[in-house]
């Protein structure tokens, strides 16, 4: 491949050097940001060897190179344009110079999330592996596996604790992340973490039994009585209070001289930002988490298949959007609140989504006879079933239109099909074939048979529509 001529058609059909501002890779994507979109020549840029696919989002133009091509490109494009090493976060800083407000919190919700999401996966997968000990009926029927073996009850009851302890201090790691993100000492957000779980309080998992029994315990102050009571797996309350630690930390910072800033700065903000969060903002905000998530539980239980086939078949053009970004958030308050939603439904709805899309690629490859549109499909769609949809999507479907389609027909039915059965998953990870060790153990046959009726009825529903635009095109 010559990446000198690649690079030169790119810079040209993205509209010149001048309409260029940023410019970055990651492993398989360009990633660039441009002065007016509309300078784009998008049909001419997916004639350009090499080039999978191509899309924008979250204020950045992104182009499908494929690993081991995009760094090469990469660094061809940076030479032309005159421009050192940006990362990527250079980019996604100069692209959300050109979002709306929407997309803005979309993308301040996943910068908080994403980093501590390696922490919720091994908890939930060191729950999924506690379950395997622990369940009744996986092995035996009515017994567990350390009914029938005791001397496996103390294994079992480790892995219990090292499941629960990313759950339990949630609130610190998700203080530390979102202080961080709000422009404040991620340090001091963790310190406020645990000062919201802290082992005198009220076990927050415990707050309605305590209720219920009268024996909730109060500080009062100046006339005022606030709970004692702690926010264990609880999200919107840490973020809220995050956001109002790390304001005030910038606002005094401003006020205080710098010869006592190190001294009263930190014991202000996180007096005031602590009494705050007990105050007001810890119970209000408690509530409205806790009516999301039993809102959204309800829903997919009560609504079952039918708000299942339509949150399987939306996902992808959600995903478009970049709004199933803030399905992060609403996942870790699920499975946070574990023992009262049984898990989160998105995920395996995500999956269907997924394999639907890997599917529609795939039958891409099989029905279409151009050589170049055959090399992008087939490891596109093996990608999108392990959980990588972007190829597949953006390189494949979305250009074609009718396997999208067909994703979006597959994902629907077998997204309806889990809903029907409630399946769950109690972690999250790579939302396709690997994440059947995501699953709820009782519930991964359903999965399974779930992830068969997303491939099937996508591939086929994909090459049906082909075949009548192949028929059509030839007609004209």
């Amino acid at each position: 491949m010559d990446f000198v001529k690649i690079a030169t058609q790119v810079i040209e059909k993205l509209g010149g050097k001048e309409n260029i501002s940023a410019l970055a890779h990651c492993a398989t994507r360009l990633r660039i940001v441009l002065k007016d979109e509309s300078a784009v020549d998008k049909e001419a840029i997916e004639n350009i060897d090499g080039v999978k696919g191509q899309f924008s989002v979250a204020g950045q133009y992104q182009i499908i190179f494929g690993s081991g091509t995009v760094n090469k490109v990469h660094a061809e494009m940076s030479s032309m344009l005159g421009m050192g090493d940006m990362t990527k976060s250079d980019v996604a800083a100069a692209g959300a110079q050109n979002q709306n407000l929407l997309q803005r919190l979309v993308k301040g919700l996943a910068d908080i999330f994403v980093p501590i999401i390696p922490a919720i996966v091994a908890g939930g997968l060191l729950m999924g592996l506690a379950n395997v000990f622990m369940a009744k009926d996986l092995f035996v029927e009515g017994m567990s596996l350390v009914d029938t073996h005791p001397e496996l009850t103390d294994l079992a009851a480790m892995i219990n604790t090292f499941a629960n302890a990313p759950f339990v201090f949630l609130p610190i790691l998700i203080a530390f992340s979102a202080t961080r993100k709000f422009g404040g000492n991620p340090f001091l957000g963790a310190a406020l973490g645990m000062l919201l779980v802290h082992p005198d309080l009220v076990n927050g998992w415990n707050y309605t039994s305590v209720v219920a029994e009268g024996k909730l315990a109060y500080w009062n102050i100046f006339g005022f009585s606030i709970e004692r009571v702690g926010y264990q797996g609880s999200v919107l309350p840490v973020l809220v209070a995050s956001w109002i630690l790390a304001t005030l930390e910038k606002a005094l910072r401003k006020v205080v001289p710098s010869v006592l800033d190190n001294l009263l700065t930190p014991l202000l903000a996180l007096f005031i930002a602590g009494l705050l969060t007990f105050s007001f903002v810890g119970p209000i905000t408690r509530e409205v988490g806790f009516l999301l998530g039993a809102g959204l539980t309800w829903l997919y239980d009560t609504a079952g298949f039918i708000g299942g086939a339509l949150f399987g078949a939306l996902y992808a053009p959600i995903v478009i959007t970049g709004m199933h970004q803030t399905f992060i958030a609403i996942e870790t308050q699920l499975l946070a609140d574990f023992a009262t939603t049984g898990g989160t439904f998105i995920f395996p709805i995500a999956a269907m989504s997924n394999i639907a899309q890997g599917a529609a690629c795939l039958a891409v490859f099989v029905i279409m006879k151009d050589v170049k549109t055959r090399g992008i499909a087939l490891p596109s769609g093996i990608s999108a079933l392990l959980g990588i949809t972007e190829p597949a999507m953006f390189g494949v479907n979305l250009r074609y239109r009718y396997p999208f389609i067909g994703a979006m027909v597959g994902a629907g039915c077998a997204s309806a099909f889990v809903a029907l059965f409630n399946v769950k998953a109690q972690a999250l990870g790579a939302a396709g074939l690997p994440g059947i060790i995501s699953i709820k153990p009782n519930d991964i046959s359903m999965y399974v048979i779930g992830m068969l009726i997303s491939f099937v009825v996508a591939f086929s529903v994909t090459v049906i529509l082909g075949k009548r635009a192949q028929k059509k095109q030839r007609a004209n």
